[in-house]
C-alpha cells in the first residue's frame, strides 16, 4: 500500500450540554479528523486532542502542526506502508500519541476496508456487543446530578463514572449511592489530588466503587502505589498509562490493578491492543475509556471494548450522550449495549453533508 494525499479536517461539534472535569468545561469539540488516501482506497482517522493543553500536553493545533510537518512526510515516504509500518515510521519522533493515533487509524482503516475486514475481526475482537457506562460531569448542585444520573440509569447505562475534585466528592458519591443503591459506580479525578490527600480518598471506601482513575499526577507512579497501600477501593491509572510497557511497570509496582486503556493516548489501536495483552497477562482487568469522540472515534473504540479482557463497562456512550447529530450514523444503546461495527474497517462512514455542516477548515498535504 503507498500513501497518495492526506486530508486534515477541522469540524466544530457543539456538545448536547456542558461536559465540566477537574481541569475545565468543554461546551463543544474541535475536532481534527485525518483522511488517508491510498493506492488501495481511503480511511478516516480522528485525533483526540483537545482545544487546550490540559488532559495532556497534546492539543489539537499542536497535533496538526505536527502531523503536517513531521508524520505525514515520515509515512508518506514508506514504499511498503501498513498500520504497522506507520509506527515503525514514527517511532523516531517523542510523544504526540494523540497525533501518531490519528494517522495510524487513517491508515489500518484504509487497509482494513481495502482486505474487507473489520477493525473488531483484525483486533480480536470476543463478543458482538460491548456494555456501556457513562461520565458524569462536575455539576453546579447535588439535584442536578441526581438527576443528570437518574436520566442515565433510565436510559439504560450499566456505569456510571463521576467526575470529582476536591470539593466534589465525598457528598455527590454519598448523595448517588443512597439515591440509587448498588448501581455499579466509580470516580475520576483526572489528577486532582494529592498523596497527601490519601486520608480524604479513603473516605470514599464505604460507597464500595469499582475505582478510583487517576486520582494523582500522571508522572506521580511510586504516589499511586503508596496510595493503593491506604485506600481500600481500586487504583485505576488513566493518564499514567502511555503504553504497554508503563502499564507493565506501574503494575509491577502497585500503582493500579485496574486500566483505563484509550487508545489516542498510548499513539493507537496496536498499542491498545499491546496494553491489553499486557494487563490480562498480569490479571488485570481493562476497560475503554473516551476522549468524546465523534462516530468515527466511537466505532473504533467499540472494537477495542470487544476484546476478552475488557471486563468493566467503558465510556464508550451512545452517539446522544455528547451530539444532538452526529457525523456518522448514530450508535444507538441497546439494553445497556453498543453494537460491534461489522462492515470493512471502521463499519462506518461519515455523512458527506453533515460532515460539510460543522467542517471549519479543510487542508490537502503535499506528499513530499
Amino acid at each position: 500500500m503507498k500513501l497518495q494525499s492526506i486530508e486534515m479536517r477541522r469540524i466544530a461539534m457543539p456538545l448536547v450540554a456542558p461536559f465540566r472535569t477537574s481541569f475545565g468545561t468543554q461546551t463543544s469539540r474541535d475536532v481534527l479528523l485525518v483522511r488517508a488516501r491510498t493506492d488501495v482506497g481511503e480511511g478516516w482517522g480522528e485525533c483526540a486532542a483537545l482545544a487546550d493543553p490540559r488532559y495532556s500536553a497534546e492539543y489539537v493545533d499542536g497535533a496538526a502542526d505536527v502531523l503536517r510537518r513531521f508524520f505525514v512526510p515520515a509515512v508518506a515516504a514508506v514504499a511498503d506502508l501498513d498500520a504497522y509500518a506507520v509506527g515503525r515510521a514514527l517511532a523516531p519522533f517523542a510523544g504526540h500519541w494523540m497525533a501518531k493515533a490519528a494517522i495510524e487509524t487513517a491508515v489500518l482503516d484504509a487497509e482494513l476496508r481495502a482486505a474487507g475486514r473489520s477493525f473488531g475481526s483484525f483486533l480480536g475482537a470476543a463478543t458482538d456487543r460491548v456494555p456501556c457506562g457513562v461520565s458524569v460531569g462536575i455539576m453546579d448542585s447535588i439535584p442536578e446530578l441526581l438527576d443528570a444520573v437518574g436520566g442515565y440509569l433510565d436510559a439504560g447505562y450499566l456505569r456510571i463514572k463521576l467526575k470529582i475534585e476536591p470539593g466534589w466528592d465525598v457528598e455527590p458519591v454519598r448523595a448517588v449511592r443512597e439515591r440509587f443503591g448498588d448501581v455499579a459506580l466509580q470516580v475520576d479525578a483526572n489528577t486532582a489530588y494529592a498523596v497527601s490527600d490519601a486520608r480524604h480518598l479513603a473516605r470514599l471506601d464505604p460507597f464500595e466503587l469499582l475505582l478510583i482513575e487517576q486520582p494523582l499526577p500522571e508522572d506521580d507512579v511510586l504516589g499511586h502505589a503508596q496510595l493503593a497501600r491506604t485506600v481500600r477501593t481500586p487504583i485505576c491509572l488513566d493518564e499514567s498509562i502511555t503504553s504497554a510497557r508503563s502499564a507493565a511497570a506501574a503494575i509491577s509496582l502497585g500503582a493500579c490493578s485496574i486500566v483505563n486503556v484509550k487508545p489516542a493516548r498510548v499513539g493507537g489501536y496496536l498499542e491498545a491492543r499491546r496494553v491489553h495483552d499486557v494487563c490480562a497477562a498480569h490479571g488485570v482487568p481493562v476497560w475503554c475509556g473516551g476522549m468524546l469522540e465523534t462516530g468515527l472515534g466511537r466505532a473504533a473504540n467499540v472494537a477495542l471494548a470487544a476484546l476478552p479482557n475488557f471486563t468493566l463497562p467503558g465510556d464508550t456512550s451512545a452517539s446522544d450522550r455528547y451530539y444532538a447529530t452526529d457525523i456518522t450514523p448514530p450508535f444507538q444503546l441497546q439494553d445497556g449495549h453498543l453494537a460491534v461495527p461489522t462492515g470493512p474497517g471502521l463499519g462506518v462512514e461519515p455523512d458527506a453533508v453533515l460532515l460539510d455542516e460543522v467542517t471549519t477548515a479543510v487542508e490537502q498535504l503535499a506528499l513530499h
